[in-house]
């Protein structure tokens, strides 16, 4: 083991898309600057780091992934401490302070963090830190950043304290004090996100640089001070404050061009995840009208000739590139418009002062640049402020170069969130806003995160469909702006509409829709199977589906299954279906208007749909939404809740549908037990629990 002085702690990292690796190297950065040294190691490197005997305090940055669960990284760790043979004294000789990331758009908020801390607490482990729960839907550095300046002094106690303890045995009580004021003091630490009004730069003690610059420096403040601040301007007190900067990250990432010539790696080969699938697109029908708001399609996949399986509720995963015109754009930008098709050797460069510095897994070692840039990094990504610190290095003009600072600073955190992060402003906004900015190669390597495969929801049955895998999505568009002049698609539903076009026909408005086609594109998928979101085991219990929009899709297979089923099986018992479906046009957007067979031939026992646009002239309005809808019919719902030990699946959108049914279900618990609203609520955290209120939700 390394680092064995006594200033020496442990830093775990368990992280999925690589923003809890980023917050652990950014401790071990500024651990130098506190007289400490971080022994760090992701968690899933067991064979590195020994829980059982380790002696010094750990500091563990842990994400959470899907619908609650800890990053891929952590499930060998999480399994293992969960081993219920582990007596409850197991880690009693352990310090421990916990950092959690998560997204509070999501139904089980920072779970992975809390799942590893509440079974710490379990097997005797102690904080020697308050636990920070950092939510992404507000911003993670509103909780991150001032957790991590508590910490340093909660680790010199704590050190201190160690120290004490070994060299005073004798001296119990005396230790005992000392450990009492210490996590005294720890607890005094506010972690709320009213943390931006903590004071700022206090002893030096956050491992920053603090810049002082005069106002007559920055001309480009001075001649505007009155405008309205805006991506590239600052307005006081921003611009006329000394800044806070985090500590500029070293470099660690060499870019070479090879004369030689070279193929470029197979797309499974980026992917960590799984076994990937090539599978031909055989089918692909628009489902809404052109005059439809949003346009949705349903593309059909062959997976005969595949080991590829899955359940209905499941979902999976399309491997998808950049935009190429985006792509292209970039390559301008950075003066390497010629060189997009020559190989390049990425390698880790000599003499990094990067702790474990290596070539990110997402990155080959050997290919072109335009695989690179397509295929590898995500390069619509909201830059973190470690980025924006780097790529002040790279700008040459004062005023760019000031308010790039800015927007990375202390100081500049109610900017960063407003035009960087709640504006989607990705490196191809900045490169437009700031031109004197011009960044190497290597540095988008080391600071663009991977690009990730999208996942869908299947929309279809194996048994009802041998060999074929089904799903349906939305066209995401994303509008012009301040920031940026054109309006954009989605990274993979762009992608996919514009590769299925020649397999489209017009005006097929139904799911049996002839489209076939000798095309033979081909997308490359792997499986993320759902460990809950599946029918139950049981036929015989009742269930109630609700899925506004593509929220419908994983019910499609969930009645083709049962369809299937009940055919196979007219001796089993089957329980009621309820399905409740919204869109804003019956004649527009009404996706599968096949419902009505499975309403015909007995498998769906009930449907109840509205439409929240469509205008009425009846004396009484349609209900708009599903959540309306559902409280009329509150006593069945209830009833298959209650007493008939039913099952409720929610899919679609989280901010804009999940959360109002849940207000729903609360209601009608509320009214029909004749309960306060509390207890309802507690009825349905025990649905939950039980997993028979399930959701599949995206924000």
């Amino acid at each position: 083991m390394c680092c064995e002085s006594k200033r020496r702690f442990l830093l775990l990292y368990a992280t999925q898309k690589g923003q809890a690796k980023a917050i652990a190297e950014e401790i071990w950065q500024q651990a130098g600057a506190h007289g400490l040294e971080a022994d760090m190691h992701c968690i899933s490197e067991m064979d590195k780091y020994n829980l059982e005997t380790e002696k010094d305090p750990v500091v563990i940055v842990i994400s959470t992934t899907g619908t609650g669960d800890p990053p891929d990284t952590a499930r060998k760790f999480v399994k293992k401490i969960q081993d219920k043979t582990l007596p409850p004294d197991h880690f009693a000789h352990l310090q421990y302070g916990l950092l959690g990331l998560g997204d509070s758009e999501y139904m089980f908020f920072c779970n992975g963090g809390r799942t590893v801390d509440r079974r710490l607490q379990e097997l005797g482990a102690q904080h020697f830190y308050d636990t920070g729960l950092a939510d992404d839907c507000v911003g993670l550095e509103l909780v991150v950043d001032p957790w991590i300046d508590g910490l340093w002094l909660a680790l010199k106690e704590a050190l201190q304290l160690q120290k004490e303890k070994e060299s005073m045995n004798s001296a119990v009580d005396g230790v005992s004090s000392s450990l009492s004021t210490a996590l005294h003091t720890v607890h005094e630490l506010n972690l709320s996100s009213e943390v931006q009004n903590l004071k700022l730069g206090d002893g030096g003690a956050s491992g920053s640089d603090v810049l002082s610059q005069k106002l007559d420096d920055i001309n480009h403040v001075a001649s505007a001070r009155d405008a309205e601040p805006s991506l590239v301007h600052s307005v006081p007190p921003v611009s006329q404050s000394a800044l806070n900067i985090p500590a500029l990250p070293p470099e660690y990432i060499e870019v070479q061009f090879l004369d030689a010539q070279g193929e470029n790696p197979h797309l499974s080969s980026l992917i960590s995840e799984g076994t990937t699938f090539e599978v031909p697109v055989t089918k692909a029908v628009q489902l809404t009208r052109e005059d439809a708001i949003k346009t949705a399609l349903l593309l059909e996949l062959d997976i005969a000739d595949t080991t590829f399986e899955y359940q209905p509720g499941d979902a999976f995963c399309v491997v998808c590139p950049n935009n190429v015109s985006e792509v292209e754009e970039l390559l301008h930008i950075l003066g390497l418009s010629e060189k997009g098709d020559d190989l390049v050797c990425v390698k880790v460069k000599q003499g990094t002062k990067k702790k474990g510095a290596s070539r990110p897994q997402h990155i080959p070692e050997r290919s072109t640049l335009k695989f690179v840039l397509m295929w590898c990094l995500e390069i619509r990504a909201i830059p973190k402020k470690a980025f924006l610190r780097a790529l002040v290095e790279c700008t040459s003009d004062v005023g760019e170069k000031r308010r790039l600072q800015e927007l990375c600073s202390r100081q500049g955190a109610s900017d960063y969130t407003r035009f960087i992060r709640d504006s989607n402003v990705c490196l191809l906004d900045l490169l437009h806003a700031f031109p004197s900015c011009k960044p190497s190669l290597s540095l988008l390597i080391e600071h663009l995160p991977k690009l990730q495969a999208r996942s869908y929801s299947v929309s279809s049955s194996n048994l009802y469909q041998p060999g074929r895998l089904c799903f349906v999505f939305n066209v995401v568009e994303f509008p012009a702006g301040p920031s940026r002049a054109v309006s954009w698609k989605g990274v993979c539903t762009g992608w996919l509409a514009e590769l299925v076009a020649p397999l489209l026909r017009p005006s097929k408005n139904t799911l049996d829709a002839k489209g076939e086609s000798s095309s033979t594109e081909k997308i490359s998928i792997f499986p993320r199977p759902n460990n809950a979101f599946h029918l139950p085991a049981d036929p015989s219990v009742p269930f109630i589906m609700v899925g506004p929009g593509t929220g419908i899709s994983p019910f499609i297979g969930f009645l083709q299954h049962r369809q299937k089923l009940r055919e196979q099986h007219p001796e089993w018992k089957f329980g009621e279906t309820w399905l409740f479906f919204g869109c804003r046009h019956q004649d527009r957007d009404y996706l599968f208007k096949q419902l009505r067979c499975f309403l015909e031939n007995g498998t769906l026992t009930h449907l109840k749909v509205c439409f929240s646009r469509d205008s009425s002239t009846a004396e009484v309005a349609p209900p708009k939404y599903v959540q309306d809808v559902l409280r009329l019919c509150a006593k069945e719902v209830a009833r298959v809740l209650l007493k008939d030990r039913g099952y409720f699946y929610v899919c679609g959108d989280k901010k804009h549908m999940a959360d109002d049914v849940s207000d729903a279900i609360v209601d009608i618990l509320s009214m029909e037990m004749e309960a306060d609203k509390l207890e309802a609520m507690k009825i349905l955290a025990m649905l939950r629990e039980a997993k028979r209120y399930l959701q599949d939700v995206w924000s």
